[in-house]
């Protein structure tokens, strides 16, 4: 299940083309499978040649074409004349999946400004990049939808993973403000926040010994609850939907309990 507010009336999941800005993102290709069907599907990726597997599998689930291009999120100048050239060569967007990101090394950055930088970069700085002009593109055709990935490690940030954890605040209130800016405007913003997602991106950090947190979810339980939430208008879903009321008493709790907690 998953917590959702209303945001629009339900979209039909056939008008304009997939849009991935992560294109080997495993919960960006994830939901872009569930929302392929009958589509064009356009994956952005650092390595646009090394998407075979992406692409076979959102061509098996209904995508009537899959085009894949480069995409760097760190090299912010770029990003405008890439969302132009997209909707100029594959026509209007009707979904576009936002879902690149790193979660770093927490220990590293607490004394390596480099490398919180980078975090900081990639996480927030590079995603208002995209989101900036994605957004004017959108309304400029009056529809679409943008999908963004926030989480409940901006909720209230912890201790353990602080850094990563102040970049998803940031843009869960940026993306946020948003969503309201696009108020009337045909185009609509549904942001997602999942738990601690057990996948690529964490297996370093269970390798290591971190116990996934309690309400854990995957890449296709992430998925199913977007293409959901998609596809019945909301504005932003909890993934699990348990998650809203616990982060709603988590942020009664003092101080000194919550900087003991773990990640």
């Amino acid at each position: 299940m998953a917590f959702r507010r209303r945001a629009s009336q339900p979209q039909s999941d056939s008008d304009g083309s997939v849009v991935l800005f992560g294109g080997r993102s495993e919960i960006g290709v994830a939901t872009a499978a569930r929302l392929a069907p009958g589509r064009t599907v356009v994956l952005a990726a650092r390595r646009p040649d090394d998407l075979a597997a992406e692409t076979a599998r959102l061509l098996a689930a209904g995508a009537t074409a899959v085009h894949t291009v480069a995409f760097d999120a760190d090299d912010t100048d770029s990003h405008p004349a890439l969302i132009d050239l997209l909707v100029r060569q594959y026509g209007p967007i009707g979904v576009a999946i936002v879902a690149f990101g790193m979660l770093g090394d927490q220990s590293r950055a607490e004394t390596d400004v480099a490398h919180a930088l980078q975090i900081a970069h990639t996480d927030y700085y590079a995603q208002i990049s995209v989101l900036t002009p994605l957004a004017t593109a959108l309304r400029t055709q009056g529809s679409g939808t943008i999908v963004v990935f926030s989480s409940v490690a901006g909720i209230r940030v912890r201790r353990a993973n602080y850094v990563y954890g102040s970049t998803k605040a940031g843009l869960d209130g940026f993306a946020s403000g948003l969503s309201d800016a696009l108020h009337g405007t045909g185009v609509r913003l549904l942001l997602v926040r999942p738990g601690f997602v057990i996948g690529a991106m964490t297996r370093e950090l269970m390798d290591s010994g971190v116990t996934p947190a309690p309400m854990s979810v995957n890449a296709e339980q992430v998925a199913d609850a977007v293409a959901r939430a998609y596809r019945k208008g909301w504005g932003e879903v909890w993934v699990p939907a348990t998650l809203r009321p616990v982060f709603f008493g988590m942020r009664m709790l003092p101080r000194a309990v919550w900087r003991r907690l773990p990640r």
